[in-house]
């Protein structure tokens, strides 16, 4: 399971870094639908490329889906340590 979450959100880290150097070329995104659906896997990647790219951190729409990416996984988190 470890190795898995370890290349999980190191693509989620990619993935958000590729983003933030598409936009910054004014090319082709990847949708915030996609760059949450990773949160969902790599939570630890996202939030290091949002903070290390500065990315999708001024929006505020992105960073309340964030936040409700960030509850859900503590929520399955904290069901999986309890079974």
């Amino acid at each position: 399971m470890i190795p898995f979450l370890l290349i999980a959100n190191l693509i989620t880290f990619g993935v958000f870094g590729f983003d933030k150097w598409q936009a910054k070329k004014h090319q082709w995104r990847i949708s915030e639908n996609t760059l949450l659906g990773l949160s969902l896997i790599g939570i630890l990647g996202a939030a290091s490329g949002m903070i290390i790219f500065h990315h999708k951190v001024s929006k505020k729409s992105f960073l309340v889906k964030f936040f409700i990416v960030v509850l859900i996984n503590l929520v399955l988190f904290y069901r999986l340590l309890r079974h």
